[in-house]
């Protein structure tokens, strides 16, 4: 019994640093699920503490996890761990039956999972938690107090810095449909025999003789005209098809004609900066991309895209009130969210392949590529003769375009490569040296105990 325990801390002990650890590489992501929980249950003032839940959750659980690795404090340990599994048990069981949220998100985009495979991992995971708990009165306590709770402290202080940082730049590890070296069109395929979403249609007619309506299948609805009038059809999915990972990607312009396929044709570069609410959209990073739009005046193998969910009218609004000189498409909001983890954020793209994603905060500005493009711009920009001006509304010139910047020199030297991989990588041994050491010590002084 001794070994049962002890194999199921380290089962339970895994998981949980498994779950918080891929929630907290993408608190933004956590807290939209915070978000449609709450909607769905009817909690919708709750949204504000969607952020803080999305931060605080995955500490909690990679805290957890360690603990339970480690053997410290195991009675404590034990009751937060089953009343934590209990909760969610009972949670995930909500959802199964009612269905309100299709995804649970309890390892946020690293495994997705129906809600009846969650519930049924979470059975699973219950039967060692109750052999936990169980002989929770016969795991002694033989380590330093002050210690472990120390111990404990600095860790949920890593995972709450850990959390804000991927928050306050882009997730560490994006495992999502739209990370970089995507080739896009590729993801939007659906293999040739994949099975198809199969729909059960039932079709309404009413009698005329009597005035009653009903329901009939496909195959035995009738066919006599002179007594029966058909009313309404449904169709209801009773069995899901393969989706391809990306799904839903469209770009819409002012006249309703989506720009996807033009931009994932384009052999040049397609910088997006993409913001799903303009309203709490960071305002350094819709200034700064007002350089940017520019530099097609310059770059024939450049084109900028603003693209946003916000209605017409609120994008208007706050174009006027920055002083924006740039126009917005529109996209669905949640796909917007799914693309990058930033309001705004930038996606360059080349050839529909995706080569690099950045948050406001990790964008450089024009002049950070190049020192002479901002004057260069400024002087592109400046206001059309009246020579000029009169036959561009003629239509005898179309667009203007100096073609005097070659665009490709600079994009994933300086702006991926020496921005993007480099920080990454020393985040990620940081994070990991941080983790080791703390772990080293505590074995030191408080060996781990079976």
């Amino acid at each position: 019994m001794r070994y049962l325990r002890f194999i199921s801390r380290i089962v339970l002990g895994v998981v949980f640093i498994f779950s918080g650890f891929v929630k907290a590489v993408d608190p933004l992501g956590s807290a939209y699920k915070f978000s449609d929980y709450f909607h769905a249950f009817r909690l919708g003032f709750l949204d504000g503490i969607s952020l803080p839940l999305g931060v605080l959750l995955p500490a909690f659980e990679l805290v957890l996890g360690f603990m339970l690795l480690l053997g410290y404090r195991r009675k404590i340990v034990t009751w937060l761990v089953t009343l934590f599994m209990l909760f969610f048990t009972l949670l995930t069981l909500v959802l199964a039956v009612f269905n309100p949220v299709e995804d649970c998100g309890c390892f946020g985009d690293a495994l997705v999972l129906t809600n009846w495979e969650t519930f049924f991992k979470n059975l699973v995971l219950m039967v060692f938690v109750a052999v936990i708990f169980i002989h929770r009165n016969r795991e002694p306590e033989a380590g330093n107090a002050t210690r472990e709770w120390i111990t404990g402290a600095l860790l949920v202080v890593m995972a709450v810095c850990f959390s804000v940082w991927n928050h306050r730049h882009l997730p560490l590890l994006d495992f999502r449909p739209y990370d970089v070296g995507t080739v896009i069109e590729e993801e939007m395929k659906i293999p040739e025999g994949a099975v198809m979403d199969e729909y059960e249609t039932t079709l309404i007619y009413r009698e005329l003789e009597t005035g009653k309506t009903r329901r009939f299948s496909m195959e035995d609805y009738p066919r006599d005209t002179t007594a029966w009038q058909f009313v309404n059809s449904e169709s209801k999915l009773v069995r899901k098809g393969y989706e391809p990972p990306i799904h839903d990607f469209a770009i819409m312009d002012q006249f309703g004609s989506d720009l996807a396929d033009r931009i994932l044709a384009d052999e040049g570069y397609s910088l997006l900066m993409i913001s799903y609410d303009l309203s709490e959209a960071e305002e350094e990073g819709l200034l700064k991309a007002g350089d940017w739009s520019r530099l097609e005046i310059l770059a024939d193998d450049f084109s900028f895209y603003a693209v946003t969910a916000s209605p017409g009218g609120e994008a208007e609004q706050i174009s006027a009130s920055l002083a924006l000189e740039y126009g917005f498409h529109a996209a669905d909001d949640i796909m917007l969210k799914t693309v990058v983890r930033s309001n705004p954020g930038f996606v360059l793209l080349k050839n529909g392949t995706i080569v690099g994603k950045w948050g406001t905060r990790d964008f450089p500005s024009v002049s950070e590529v190049d020192p002479l493009w901002p004057d260069m711009i400024a002087q592109a920009s400046l206001p059309m003769d009246e020579e000029t001006r009169l036959l561009m509304e003629e239509g005898v010139i179309e667009n203007i375009s100096f073609g005097v910047v070659a665009f490709d020199r600079h994009a994933l030297s300086l702006l991926f490569e020496a921005d993007s991989a480099a920080r990454e990588r020393w985040v990620v041994i940081a994070w990991i040296l941080g983790i080791a050491v703390l772990l080293f010590l505590s074995h030191l002084v408080s060996p781990i105990r079976i």
